[in-house]
């Protein structure tokens, strides 16, 4: 029996020498083995002894093949992509830093900037604004576009929000001869028509009749919807562009349609009518349109600067400039009556410009070609189109869509005797201005897009032309067949031989006759 047992324990040991041997078999894609694997998993239920240990069998032995892996690999973190916003910032740390150049003071450079502080305060109370934070950001950012350029005056006109970014948007008056002459499209359209008669010159083409209608020419720099000058930036601390001067034409149709700005200047515009211009061309005549509408300041700040000779020719040009008398206006006043307030800025007429030109006037070259041809009919002379003059009182503002065009409040109910007059825009949605004491400032923050009402109706292509006259002398006959045609023929021989066959019989008679 002894030998019998011993012999079982012999084969015994044997097997389970060969399980073993299975069980430490190294696998050829991980390089481990199933008994050292259970070694490490059973250690970790015994020093672990988790809750249900039957069910997080597998977790666990998940996890033991992860520590294993961990251990195995580069302690070197990767390194982290820079964010947007790390890159933004990095761009905005050059407005905390002062150049090494810089004067100890710039009482010149900021004397052309006003207290943006101060502003900003008064925003808050009114409840608009951008923030502390980042007005703060917006006036270094001012700073510094006011060092690169020599301007008598610069502001924050406001920000236009976009569907991709918004618009900061700053306002600046340049001296007298230190603005930039900027090639214009007409300018451009001049060199091109120039470049198509010399083509035309080496071959000609057939002439057309068509008359294109006049354009109307954009206003000088300076004067009307281009006073000013505009910058634009997506955030402050990035660079500052320069927006071209704003044409009629860009105006005429920016009126006609109505279009969310993307953030991005070069975008294209599709739109009916076609918009003449990018998007960058499409914000400046939005600026031109809202400031038009919604710069006011109180009655009395501004006083108008009469010319000489602006009676005779009737013109609007008349300037303002302030008024150094000007005591201020009542609080209370300011928000219980619109006469109060006035427009400082001028009207922009339905031709696209502040001040009216006569189309009719021809050039020399025109005049000459006209006075060779005959004129039966003198065109009738235009009636000049004539705006409202400027400091007119918001009273006279016309409704829009039975709605009152401003909404005036007070900054606060409780402590009256220190509030601010506030005044909001109906018309232009975002446009607001404030007024205590000798002070006043407009701005705006929207999406630069007018109250359109109960509903916007785009306007409709127009019908397409109609199709040329019917009529027999203009008309394409049909090829005929060939049957047709030998009828035809056969019937012109016929009539040939019956007048050749008459000729015959009247030379006979006319024989007869002398005989």
């Amino acid at each position: 029996k002894e030998a019998e047992m011993d012999g079982t324990q012999q084969v015994s040991l044997q097997v389970a020498a060969s399980f073993k041997a299975f069980l430490m078999k190294s696998s050829s894609k991980s390089n481990l083995n199933l008994y050292d694997h259970l070694s490490r998993l059973l250690m970790r239920v015994i020093e672990e002894r988790p809750h249900d240990v039957v069910d997080v069998m597998e977790d666990l032995s998940h996890d033991v093949k992860l520590r294993l892996y961990e251990d195995t690999q580069s302690s070197l973190q990767d390194l982290q992509q820079t964010t947007a916003a790390e890159e933004l910032a990095e761009q905005q740390k050059v407005l905390f830093v002062r150049p090494e150049d810089a004067p100890e003071h710039e009482f010149e450079l900021e004397s052309a900037l006003p207290n943006v502080s101060e502003i900003a305060y008064f925003l808050e109370q009114a409840g608009v604004g951008l923030g502390r934070e980042e007005m703060q950001r917006v006036f270094l950012a001012l700073k510094q576009l006011v060092s690169s350029y020599t301007m008598q005056r610069c502001r924050l006109w406001g920000k236009i929000l976009g569907i991709e970014r918004s618009y900061i948007i700053a306002e600046a008056e340049f001296a007298e001869g230190e603005e930039e002459d900027e090639e214009g499209p007409e300018e451009v359209a001049d060199e091109e028509a120039r470049e198509v008669d010399a083509k035309e010159k080496m071959d000609p083409l057939p002439q057309s009749t068509y008359k294109a209608p006049p354009v109307v020419p954009k206003e000088a720099k300076g004067t009307g919807a281009n006073k000013f000058v505009y910058f634009v930036c997506n955030e402050a601390g990035l660079p500052w562009t320069k927006l071209p001067s704003v044409t009629p034409a860009q105006i005429t149709v920016a009126r006609q349609i109505r279009k969310f700005f993307t953030g991005r200047l070069d975008a294209p515009i599709v739109s009916y009518p076609p918009f003449p211009g990018n998007e960058a061309n499409y914000l400046r005549a939005q600026i031109a349109r809202i400031s038009a509408g919604t710069q006011i300041s109180p009655q009395g700040f501004y006083q108008a600067i009469e010319e000489e000779g602006a009676e005779e020719e009737g013109s609007s040009e008349d300037g303002i400039e302030e008024n150094p008398e000007y005591e201020g206006v009542p609080v209370g006043e300011l928000v219980d009556s619109l006469s109060s307030w006035v427009h400082h800025t001028q009207h922009i007429l339905q031709q696209g410009r502040c001040t009216w030109v006569n189309l009719a006037v021809k050039t020399e070259d025109e005049s000459n070609e006209e006075e060779a041809e005959e004129i039966e009919e003198d065109p009738d002379e235009p009636e000049p189109e004539v705006g409202p003059p400027l400091l007119t009182p918001l009273s006279q503002d016309a409704e829009i869509f039975e709605t009152v065009p401003w909404s005036s409040s007070l900054s606060s109910t409780l402590t009256s005797q220190h509030a601010i007059a506030i005044m909001r825009s109906n018309c232009w949605p975002g446009a607001c201005a404030y007024a205590y004491a000798k002070k006043f400032e407009n701005i705006y923050v929207g999406w630069g897009l007018k109250y359109p009402g109960d509903g916007y109706s785009p306007l409709l292509p127009p019908p397409p032309q109609s199709e040329y006259p019917s009529a027999p002398e203009i008309t394409e006959d049909v090829d005929p067949t060939v049957e047709e045609e030998q009828a035809l023929q056969d019937a012109l021989d016929e009539k040939q031989a019956a007048e050749e066959a008459e000729e015959g019989d009247s030379d006979e008679e006319q024989d007869e006759d002398d005989d």
